[in-house]
């Protein structure tokens, strides 16, 4: 019997089951690209934490659940989060439901990727690493639907609500979505993605994103995590910005048991921009990971990382931030701050910063803080007659206005704020 890395042989088995029912499986190239990925979690499995990108975050209770294949009924009406904007894309366990979404009249292209798949040949695949990131492996090898949005070029394209429900079910499911956008030369978009499952659910939503930032195309990219308190989800973004673009990435954590974002941007074009910032707001007993990896391969870039984390109970957070400035990336501007807000004495945090430097001509900065709730200003607030459920209130959401107010965009930063307003009622 073969032995397979820990919490493979599942999945395997279930890629051997599915393989001539997955979409793509007429098409010789989809064929090579999932063979090859399945091949890399053959010898990779989940991660442990003696891999060291893997340190601070144990995978044991996701690769010991068991998932099953989603089998969501098509005709459920599941509950929707408010909307942000005119369009909306519904997923849920991972398949897309036309019947839920609303794209009529848009000025570009969404397409469902099973239904589109045959033309993505080049697109699909092109920025992901799945040899190097298990996820993402995974992700190749079972994915089964996804978002594919290409704005033309010098189009703005608005705001698209993009929202993943997980439902309910007597066994936990596993669902790999695939999400492929590109903005052409000149384009912009607003994308909110949101995470969502019922209270008593408990499923793994495992989301590749591959972005394209066309020459200078701008997108705001805000994801908020309000996953069932029970569920799993590991996410992967890789996101390739041109000369003169922008990508603004904003990631809220604030729900699920265990959660990984894992975000690799690269600036492969001179003056390109890149914001990723995020917020980690976690109760007992969560578990969330934001690992980062900046790639300036290109002179004259700017970067800005701004990442908290509030912590209650036994709760733990993770920040790890690599900045990586090439030889060619002369005049990089690059600024990363991870700091944490402890409510708890259980609570833990882990933060490891890193700047990786071959250029000569850069400004790079990094920190990171930790601590309490100061005594003093909540003694003031409480001296003016503020209770002090209200008085931690406004001093936790100072903590995370500089974070949230680095969003460009109105739309996206006032579902931030919503969000993070909602997390901090239901908790105090």
């Amino acid at each position: 019997m073969t032995a397979h890395p820990i919490g493979a042989a599942g999945f395997l088995h279930r890629f051997d089951g599915l393989r001539a029912r997955l979409p793509g499986a007429r098409l010789p190239w989809i064929q090579a690209l999932r063979e090859q990925a399945a091949d890399a979690f053959r010898v990779q499995g989940f991660p442990t934490r003696r891999v060291e990108a893997w340190k601070y975050t144990d995978l044991r209770q996701v690769a010991d659940a068991g998932f099953d294949e989603a089998l969501s009924a098509v005709d459920s009406a599941p509950a929707l989060p408010p909307a942000h904007g005119g369009a909306r894309v519904v997923f849920v366990d991972g398949r897309s439901r036309p019947d839920l979404s609303t794209v009529d009249g848009l000025p570009y292209a969404v397409e469902s990727l099973a239904a589109a798949l045959e033309a993505q040949e080049g697109r699909l695949g092109s920025l992901a690493r799945p040899a190097e990131q298990p996820m993402a492996a995974l992700n190749t090898m079972l994915f089964e639907d996804g978002l594919v949005v290409t704005v033309p070029a010098g189009v703005a394209g608005g705001v698209l609500d993009l929202v993943s429900l997980g439902s309910a079910s007597e066994r936990p499911e596993a669902f790999h979505p695939r999400h492929l956008i590109r903005l052409e030369a000149g384009a912009s978009l607003t994308l909110i993605e949101t995470a969502t499952g019922p209270e008593d659910a408990r499923y793994l939503h495992n989301p590749v994103f591959e972005i394209e930032v066309g020459f200078g195309a701008t997108l705001t990219h805000a994801r908020i995590q309000q996953e069932a308190p029970r569920a799993f989800q590991l996410a992967t973004v890789y996101a390739r910005v041109e000369k003169g673009g922008t990508y603004d990435n904003f990631t809220l954590n604030a729900g699920a048991k265990l959660v990984r974002n894992e975000i690799h941007t690269l600036l492969a074009g001179p003056a390109a921009t890149c914001h990723m910032n995020g917020a980690q707001l976690l109760r007992d007993g969560q578990h969330a990971d934001t690992t980062t990896v900046l790639d300036h391969a290109a002179p004259d870039c700017a970067s800005r990382q701004t990442y908290k984390t509030v912590l209650m109970g036994k709760s733990r957070g993770v920040f790890q931030g690599r900045i990586h400035v090439h030889q060619v990336a002369q005049r990089t501007d690059g600024y990363q701050m991870n700091q944490a807000l402890l409510l708890s004495p259980e609570a833990e945090i882990d933060s490891k910063p890193q700047l990786e430097i071959y250029a000569d001509d850069v400004k790079c900065s990094h920190g990171a803080t930790v601590g309490e709730i100061d005594a003093d200003q909540l003694f003031y607030l409480r001296a003016r007659g503020i209770p002090e459920a209200r008085a931690r209130a406004m001093l936790v959401e100072a903590f995370l206005t500089e974070a949230v107010e680095g969003v460009q965009d109105e739309t996206a930063r006032a579902a931030l704020g919503a969000a993070v307003t909602g997390w901090w009622e239901a908790v105090a």
